[in-house]
């Protein structure tokens, strides 16, 4: 019968008070390795290494002790006539979880096995916690996202996932500034909201005794930046955004946004889908990605849609032809609202979202979409009532968002004034009139052409994971109490 938790712990709490006993610091302040155990694993090298021990086995006088660190794994064999008295005494009192660090000559054992013969040992940490069995001791998957640190120690898979973050991340640094663009910060606690239709976080900053607000997305900020002479910009940004949790949606986020001046909308959809080839080939080592059981090229140009011939192409609805009846028929069909002043062109991206997005699984813009849904959006330079925005779309997600920006302050104090309509009318995502990046436009500012991409779910696609909470090292979870 297996030993209750809080037995086991006082188990190893003896075995540290025996530890201290023989003289031996559980704790010292270094350990001298000189390689990583996958550096390490060449036949007759001596060399130190240190590592969390992985298992014990203990046959008489032997002991084959398993270790790991970053890199990798290797057996370790101690046996009593290599060490001290008080070493080898050590070794009854390690457990599974313990750091140690050896000293000792590599070879291979008759069966095969790279392993160090131990000269010296010396104990780094004990841990006072058994891990959970690795087979049966986290399997819950709330328990996995909450104490991330133990679905690491025992899921090598989930280190490479996100291994595959950070190196999404580090090329797009990298690709960025290639273009010559700047990376830059802009504040998260905040006057006042904007730059999306969101939920904010609030708070409140005693210093000063004002009420604040989480970012919600760095867009009004970035492009103040451009006003004041920048000309290529770019933020990875933590969000934040009151808002539901879903596969694909955490009220704590990663966003990347860029900005060109003297760009437009058909200039960033360019720069995107180069970023996006050149990542696939940079952390997957190929422009083919797996998405469920399908499977889409990078290399290939993303096909362009307006979204009226998306919602033929994939819903069957004429945007020019549909009566407002037949629109608010669909609504009432497929369950949807309309957030803020109900209009025509409003309910038809509602469906457009609901209806088409999920079919678009190969590489996809998705453009010229309505005034009423794109706050900051350029007006289209051809097409009356429509604005120079885009979305990507690959797997049926939306990958990025972006368009041509209003530069025009007198416009954009229009759509500002919109959205305090929306807002009045119970829509609680709509956007605060934000008077001083009005201001900040009063002063000029040149053509500007911006995205927004979001780096979870870019890592999400890379790594054909689509629950949000595996790709972030922490996710946000319900606090529950720990024995």
């Amino acid at each position: 019968m297996t030993q209750p938790l809080k037995e086991l712990i006082k188990i190893r709490q003896q075995k540290l008070a025996a530890i201290k006993k023989l003289g031996i610091n559980p704790n010292p302040p270094f350990y001298p390795r000189d390689r990583s155990i996958k550096e390490a694993k060449k036949i007759g090298l001596t060399t130190r290494l240190a590592g969390r021990i992985r298992s014990i086995r203990r046959h008489g006088k032997l002991t084959f002790i398993d270790i790991s660190d970053e890199s990798g794994q290797i057996q370790l064999l101690l046996r009593a006539n290599d060490l001290s008295s008080k070493e080898y005494q050590l070794i009854r009192l390690l457990d599974i979880g313990d750091f140690i660090g050896v000293k000792g000559e590599v070879f291979k054992t008759k069966a095969g096995e790279i392993t160090l013969k131990v000269q010296e040992l010396t104990l780094l940490n004990k841990a006072l916690r058994p891990l959970p069995d690795e087979w049966y001791g986290l399997k819950d998957k709330e328990e996995r996202f909450r104490r991330r640190y133990l679905d690491l120690i025992l899921n090598p898979k989930i280190k490479k996932l996100l291994d595959k973050r950070w190196q999404t991340l580090k090329n797009i640094r990298q690709f960025l500034w290639h273009q010559g663009y700047t990376e830059v910060e802009t504040p998260i606690l905040q006057n006042l909201y904007g730059g999306t239709n969101a939920r904010p976080f609030t708070t409140h900053l005693n210093a000063l005794d004002i009420d604040m607000y989480l970012r919600v997305a760095p867009e009004l900020y970035l492009k103040r930046l451009i006003v004041g002479g920048y000309e290529k910009v770019f933020e990875i940004a933590r969000n934040f955004r009151n808002e539901g949790m879903d596969q694909t949606h955490q009220p704590e986020f990663t966003m990347m946004e860029i900005y060109l001046a003297y760009g437009d909308y058909l200039a960033i959809m360019a720069l995107t889908e180069e970023l996006l080839r050149t990542l696939a080939e940079k952390v997957n080592k190929t422009t083919q990605l797996k998405i469920n059981q399908k499977v889409v090229d990078l290399r290939k140009k993303w096909s362009v849609l307006t979204i009226d011939q998306a919602l033929k192409k994939y819903a069957n609805i004429d945007w020019q032809q549909i009566s407002g009846q037949e629109i608010r028929q669909l609504l009432k069909k497929h369950q949807l609202q309309v957030r803020g002043v109900y209009s025509d062109n409003k309910a038809l991206f509602v469906l457009f979202d609901h209806l088409v997005t999920p079919q678009l699984i190969q590489p996809s813009w998705v453009i010229d979409y309505p005034q009423e849904v794109s706050p900051l959006a350029k007006g289209h330079r051809s097409k009356p009532g429509r604005v120079e925005r885009f979305e990507g779309y690959i797997g049926g997600k939306e990958i990025c968002d972006g368009w041509s920006e209003i530069v025009n302050p007198l416009e954009q104090r229009r759509r500002f004034e919109t959205e305090q309509k929306n807002l009045r009318a119970g829509d609680k995502e709509a956007q605060p009139l934000d008077e001083d990046f009005i201001q900040a436009l009063e002063y000029g500012a040149p053509p500007i052409a911006g995205i927004g991409i979001g780096i979870d779910r870019l890592v999400m696609l890379l790594t054909n994971t689509w629950s949000i909470r595996e790709v972030i090292a922490f996710p946000l979870m319900k606090t529950r109490s720990t024995i």
